[in-house]
């Protein structure tokens, strides 16, 4: 398996290549951390250079990102008996009162992808799961998602009671989401913003000062 077939077959958002490439690899011989480090993720980092400059729009993501998922779920399993060796742990959801899903999946797939332990939340969830699950999973990092500009107070919410649990000085918090602005992050306190699930994957490596 040549991993440049591989890059090639995430920017494309070729789900069934992807998968079929990674397989292959692996019954080469190939390391689970080389397909992901030297495939998945320049191909999806390419995505993401794409997308800023205007190249490729959400359904080109779309389709890349769920390529990529296909890809990492042969290897999760192996990576997974190595979690000591992640860059850190990422708790997120999308806030109370907010279904939508999309934009968090996008940013979950590109973080796991990125080397994080991530812990998916769901959408809808209260602001006591989201300290509940910080302190079960001893998490470096808080993503909030909204979509809604009717669920942003939910985030004040958050943040505030994370504040008061006395988990604020252990965890950076971001947010992100459609109505959400960096005007917005700094007025309620949180530590980060980003408008785009590829622009998150860097504004943690920023906070966790992995770069």
């Amino acid at each position: 398996m040549k991993m440049e077939d591989l890059v090639k077959a995430v920017i494309e958002g070729n789900a069934p290549v992807v998968s079929d490439l990674v397989v292959q690899g692996l019954n080469e011989g190939l390391k689970a951390t080389d397909i992901l480090a030297e495939g998945l993720t320049p191909g999806m980092s390419t995505v993401g250079d794409l997308f800023h400059r205007g190249e490729y729009f959400l359904p080109e993501m779309l389709f890349s990102a769920k390529a990529m998922k296909g890809g990492l779920e042969h290897l999760e399993t192996i990576l997974s008996t190595g979690g000591s060796d992640a860059l850190g742990t990422i708790v997120l959801g999308t806030v109370k009162g907010d279904l939508h899903d999309i934009g968090k999946n996008i940013v979950a797939m590109l973080m796991k992808g990125a080397g994080f332990n991530v812990i998916d939340l769901g959408v809808d969830i209260p602001v006591e799961r989201f300290v509940e699950a910080l302190t079960e999973e001893k998490a470096d990092i808080l993503a909030l998602s909204a979509l809604l500009s009717t669920t942003m107070p939910a985030m004040e919410s958050t943040v505030k009671a994370i504040k008061e649990s006395g988990l604020k000085d252990k965890v950076k918090i971001l947010v992100g989401g459609a109505p959400v602005t960096p005007e917005f992050a700094d007025e309620i306190g949180a530590d980060g913003y980003s408008e785009d699930a590829p622009g998150a994957v860097n504004k943690v490596n920023e906070l966790l000062e992995l770069v």
